[in-house]
């Protein structure tokens, strides 16, 4: 929270800090299990939430809050999220194109 909220840092506690850090490792454990089941489709689109949730919340801050700075700090999330958002819609054109399977005979 001390890289992320550089503009008004006194608005920012230590339980806002630690619920911020438990939304950081619930969106990463959902994007790994993503990147383990790319094909589920529903997990695709909660992963692909949690990109949106995090641009908006980023954005927010600077923008609507002001309780972040457009430094170095609040950059990378945000082309992180937005890099990812992108990635994510057109990775999924892909999602119903099957792979065809090694173990089916040749005609």
């Amino acid at each position: 929270s001390e890289k992320l909220y550089t503009a008004s840092p006194h608005l920012v506690n230590g339980l806002q800090a630690r619920i911020f850090g438990v939304w950081t490792m619930l969106a990463s454990v959902i994007r790994c299990l993503c990147a383990i089941d790319i094909r589920n489709r529903t997990l695709y689109y909660i992963t692909l939430f949690t990109f949106f949730l995090a641009l908006v919340h980023f954005l927010s801050e600077v923008f609507i809050y002001h309780t972040a700075a457009l430094t170095i700090g609040i950059m990378a999330p945000l082309m992180v999220a937005s890099f990812s958002i992108l990635g994510m819609l057109i990775g999924l054109q892909y999602l119903d194109v099957e792979v065809p399977s090694q173990n089916k005979k040749k005609n």
